[in-house]
């Protein structure tokens, strides 16, 4: 029996035994890849087999249709509250985060703001800390607001033990969490980070996908260059072996981990050389000296 609904007069029929849909028969979707319908629990279970394949493809293609049909529109976030342009990136060489309201303005209104004589936050007006021993403060009671943004910076500062607080990368783990929870995409991305490279938590590459997909989705722009591309491999053996890890843990199917590999081994392929080759021996050979 095909995996591909059946017509029958314009009407759809159950994908394991035929039967037609009608007042009496209600036809339900394969709730995973809608590509078929069943009259029922025991004729769906008994056409998992056949159509467990092409469900899988169906759900990947679905999974590729929603990440591409999303976030090509930078969010909110990557926009200065003032001038209201889109920050160039990376944000931070052409932005300030101003602990006082979370904001990030950019250099341009930053400095058009100080050209006027206005020495305080251009945004929110307020006093800028006096010193780093004041900023804690600031961002405390900002967390305590439950702003998502200041959450996720707190996080940033115990993962590099910055403004003089001890460094504590599961602690910054948790508060990612929590600003990932409240909307935070940035939280995301950093959650991303920590489970690709086992920082503060165990290694998950699945995981570290899912919150870069998240992400991604909501138009991050560094989520979605950190996405592993299903569908190409240019001879970075990291990437297929991040493929590899998302095969085994049922992200990605086993068509498309066949053809991340015959990718990569094209690619490495192409780029062989004598001379390269020679190089590396070459290499090598100073490396033991």
């Amino acid at each position: 029996m095909s995996c591909v609904p059946v017509m029958d007069d314009g009407d759809e029929v159950c994908a394991n035994c035929g039967k037609q849909g009608s007042d009496s028969v209600a036809l339900k979707n394969c709730t995973a890849c809608l590509l078929v319908k069943y009259c029922g629990v025991d004729c769906q279970r008994a056409h998992r087999k056949q159509h467990k394949k092409t469900c899988k493809q169906r759900v990947a293609e679905l999974k590729d249709e929603q990440l591409y049909s999303q976030g090509l529109e930078r969010p909110e976030g990557d926009f200065c509250p003032i001038c209201t342009l889109p920050i160039p990136l990376p944000m931070g060489k052409h932005s300030v985060l101003n602990v006082c309201c979370m904001e990030r303005i950019c250099h341009g209104c930053n400095i058009a703001a100080q050209n006027r004589g206005m020495h305080d936050c251009p945004f929110c007006r307020s006093t800028y800390p006096g010193n780093d021993a004041d900023e804690p403060a600031m961002i405390q009671a900002r967390v305590e607001k439950k702003d998502p943004a200041a959450i996720h910076y707190l996080g940033e500062l115990y993962y590099y033990g910055g403004l003089g607080l001890q460094k504590d990368i599961r602690r910054a783990v948790e508060l990612w969490t929590e600003a990932a929870e409240l909307g935070s995409i940035e939280a995301l991305f950093d959650l991303g980070n920590a489970y690709r490279k086992g920082y503060g938590v165990k290694r998950d590459m699945a995981k570290a996908v899912e919150f870069w997909t998240k992400a991604a989705m909501q138009g991050h722009a560094e989520s979605s260059e950190a996405l592993p591309d299903l569908r190409e491999n240019r001879g970075d053996k990291e990437s297929l072996e991040t493929i590899k890890n998302l095969f085994m843990g049922g992200i990605a199917t086993k068509e498309q981990f066949a053809e991340a590999l015959k990718g990569y081994q094209d690619a490495v392929e192409e780029m062989k050389s004598q001379q390269r080759d020679e190089a590396m021996k070459f290499g090598h050979l100073l490396g033991k000296k």
